[in-house]
């Protein structure tokens, strides 16, 4: 299944189009949305090039540490939004201290990734994702449905309790195979992916979500038996947890019945070290 080039390019052109915004200011909707394309163009540069040159293992270098200090951002605007969200009488001032914390937090690190952002980092971000955009050599035996299907199905092997180990595992694979099958473009196949992936992808980030905030919670005041916030954090985050399995069980089911794809996967030489692999923290 060939790649839709205009998706692809789109990538290129959308991360592109976010460096100017976040040198400015690091707003969330930004920060978020340089994360999403960044991860769009990484996926297509580790999986879909066999052989990348210099400037493909620069630029990925550079997205890989940008992402994560983004990451950092992200994480903080989410968890805000959740506890300002969160409706439980007791313990205000503690919600209040906790509000405080992650806002303070959050802006240390938006004046860290602003000094990230600089010009120079910023010019040679563009001159390298144009480069790549305009040199990037897709075989044509490439197929990215394929390639996310085999890579969803490696997870589906182990056939371990759902922890939430596993569930992490799931939210980062799944978030690299969602925007492969993108690259298929409008094949029903694909699109069908796609869907089932985002919703996955949608339910495991807020479990993670809330998990953090929980942990952060912790930290402060203590477990469940210290403090009623925490304790309520802990009841979402259960809840949040038990969705995640239901949802991860289903479409482990709709997986399970689909053959991954018979098309031939392009091979690199030789293997890079796996910056995804560090996905967790971004």
């Amino acid at each position: 299944m060939p790649v839709d080039q205009e998706r692809s390019r789109l990538a290129f052109q959308r991360l592109h189009r976010q460096l100017t915004k976040l040198a400015r200011k690091p707003a969330p909707e930004s920060v978020h949305r340089f994360r999403t394309y960044g991860r769009r163009v990484e996926a297509f540069l580790d999986e879909l090039i066999p052989e990348p040159n210099r400037n493909h293992k620069k630029l990925l270098k550079l997205l890989a540490r940008l992402r994560k200090k983004a990451g950092r951002v992200r994480d903080l605007d989410v968890q805000i939004v959740s506890l300002r969200n969160l409706k439980i009488p007791q313990e205000p001032d503690r919600k209040a201290q906790l509000l405080r914390t992650l806002a303070e937090e959050r802006s240390l690190r938006e004046k860290k990734l602003g000094k990230a952002f600089d010009e120079e980092t910023i010019s040679e971000l563009r001159k390298r994702l144009k480069r790549a955009a305009g040199d990037a050599d897709i075989p044509k035996n490439a197929d990215p449905l394929g390639l996310a299907m085999r890579q969803l199905a490696r997870l589906g092997r182990d056939h371990a309790p759902l922890t939430e180990k596993v569930l992490h595992q799931y939210r980062i694979v799944g978030k690299r195979a969602r925007y492969l099958a993108e690259l298929a473009g409008d094949n029903p196949d694909a699109q069908r992916l796609v869907e089932q992936l985002k919703r996955m992808q949608d339910v495991l980030g807020d479990w993670h979500d809330w998990l953090k905030l929980t942990q952060r919670a912790e930290g402060l005041f203590g477990g469940v038996q210290a403090s009623p916030l925490v304790a309520a954090l802990h009841n979402v985050t259960g809840a949040k947890f038990r969705r995640s399995v239901d949802v991860l069980t289903q479409t482990r089911a709709t997986l399970a019945a689909k053959k991954p794809a018979t098309g031939a996967a392009p091979e690199r030489k030789p293997a890079q070290p796996p910056e995804a692999s560090k996905e967790a923290a971004a």
